[in-house]
């Protein structure tokens, strides 16, 4: 739903499913993403009409499991889209893409000098699907027209979003190690340059970054489970530890975990929902 921002009137309504079922918008907490001019998300398990108009649309609308664009004048419409060649059986598995949130990448030139406008997501079956924000892919019954893809290196499905920084992707999912994928000519790597030693229990983690510009970059991740924890890691270097809360026995340990929690950065603090209030973390004095 889209409303006005100056008067909270309701301006358009978009139903992703209108002929079919489910197709939720949820992503573990992600909001949605913008360029500046669409909107990106991902949806979730749901009817897809894998009949195609002649512009290569579902011909009764219905998005279900989409990697999706969203218009936004003159009201709420999809621009455009991708869904997996195998979309109806993920579906059908409750593996879909709309566990994971939308990363717009900024603007990125390939080995031709060409610039891409790109866009990252990842859901549960484990895979990274980058696509061409200018034209996603739409639906193919036999593959994935896509600008790359990438199996094979997520030990599980993605409950949460990737972070950017320093031309690097940070993912966290189900039961894996927080793993960094740099970018080189409008490419991820195929494998990571750098992950934590250890593992984030369900659902993984949603990283967030925090640096001095271009340097003294931290990768900070919350941690699920009986004891919760905060992790902070070198953004170079996922593998140096730099702090976790449960480090200095109860002085900073803030109770039982959380689910869906994205470290907030502000003011030289870094903000955590618990499951009774929000945990604050700073330099003592």
């Amino acid at each position: 739903m889209a409303y006005s921002a100056a008067t909270l009137t309701q301006t358009s309504v978009l139903n992703l499913t209108p002929n079919g079922s489910e197709g939720s918008v949820w992503m573990s907490g992600a909001g949605m993403a913008s360029d500046g001019t669409s909107l990106y998300l991902l949806d979730a398990n749901g009817t897809f009409d894998a009949t195609l108009d002649a512009q290569g649309f579902p011909s009764s609308g219905d998005y279900g499991n989409t990697f999706l664009k969203l218009a936004t004048s003159p009201r709420l419409a999809v621009a455009d889209y991708f869904a997996t060649f195998d979309t109806a059986a993920l579906s059908s598995r409750d593996q879909d893409l709309g566990s994971g949130g939308a990363l717009v990448l900024p603007d990125l030139a390939d080995a031709s000098g060409t610039v891409r406008h790109l866009a990252v997501g990842a859901g549960k079956d484990a895979k990274i699907y980058v696509v061409n924000r200018d034209a996603m892919g739409k639906f193919n019954s036999s593959t994935n027209v896509i600008w790359q893809e990438i199996d094979g290196q997520l030990a599980a499905g993605v409950f949460g979003m990737p972070a950017f920084y320093g031309n690097t992707v940070y993912i966290g999912a189900l039961g894996d190690h927080l793993k960094a994928f740099p970018i080189t000519a409008a490419r991820l790597a195929t494998a990571p340059a750098s992950q934590s030693a250890g593992t984030f229990q369900y659902p993984g983690a949603t990283p967030s970054i925090s640096a001095n510009g271009s340097s003294n970059a931290i990768v900070w991740a919350a941690e699920n489970g009986s004891v919760a924890a905060l992790h902070a890691f070198d953004a170079g270097n996922l593998a140096d530890e730099l702090y976790n809360s449960n480090q200095a026995g109860s002085r900073d340990t803030f109770g039982a975990g959380n689910k869906f929690i994205t470290p907030m950065i502000a003011h030289g603090h870094v903000y955590v929902g618990t499951t009774s209030g929000v945990a604050v973390f700073g330099l003592l004095p």
